[in-house]
């Protein structure tokens, strides 16, 4: 691999920026696909687009390509699941995304809840959610779920993801409860298509009742939301 390419590739895994590196198995030739360029030995328009999609897929392959044989590996940042609330449910959410590859932050200003007896090895912080998620700031491989059931809480965080690429944004709620939150959105300048954003109430309807069943719903509407869209 020449320095300058291995240079890149750091850089951009450093700064969590999506990149594919694009090897030619016939004579070594190796590029860097980004979503709005390339670096390195030049490539056909469609050869950069398989690689794209690759990208999009999250899923390194060897493709056969107007380049010839390649190997298309990607280097996307790590997918995330930003927890707005530590309460009983994000006690069972929190550790599945994590086995399920999510680096997971859980964000609830009251120091009695998001506690590390509560949360172990889970990343916490006490931040008021609003100002925790703009200096998280959610990106196209963050989900952000709001489960306070507290306005105060859930509301400031919403207005930030909403604002944000976040693939998901999910709360916790009745359809009553949606119901008003939607019209406090609204209140506060949002669009019907940015409202149309939230999953709620959240997760998939498979009749969940305990904590632990409407974290397993999140998570599987969280996985449904990710790989659909791809």
């Amino acid at each position: 691999m020449k320095r300058e390419i291995l240079q890149a590739l750091r850089a951009a895994r450093a700064e969590k920026t999506p990149v594919a590196l694009i090897t030619r198995l016939e004579d070594g030739l190796q590029t860097l696909v980004f979503a709005d360029r390339q670096q390195g030995d030049e490539l056909d328009a469609q050869t950069l687009a398989l690689a794209r999609e690759q990208l999009a897929r999250d899923t390194s392959a060897p493709l056969d390509a107007p380049a010839g044989r390649v190997f298309v590996q990607v280097f996307n940042p790590p997918l995330r699941i930003l927890l707005v609330g530590a309460v009983h449910i994000s006690q069972f959410l929190a550790p599945m995304a994590r086995m399920a590859g999510y680096e997971v932050t859980v964000i609830d200003p009251r120091e009695v809840f998001a506690s590390n007896s509560r949360f172990p090895d889970i990343q916490l912080t006490d931040e008021w959610p609003d100002k925790a998620l703009t200096r998280l700031d959610p990106d196209r491989r963050t989900a952000v779920v709001t489960l306070t059931h507290d306005p105060k809480l859930d509301d400031p965080a919403l207005q930030v993801a909403l604002r944000s690429p976040a693939f998901y944004v999910g709360s916790l709620g009745s359809r009553k409860t949606h119901a008003s939150r939607c019209e406090r959105l609204r209140e506060a300048g949002f669009s019907e298509a940015e409202i149309e954003r939230i999953h709620a109430p959240v997760g998939l309807a498979i009749g969940a009742r305990s904590p632990a069943e409407i974290a397993v719903s999140v998570l599987a509407q969280i996985t449904q939301v990710l790989r659909t869209a791809a």
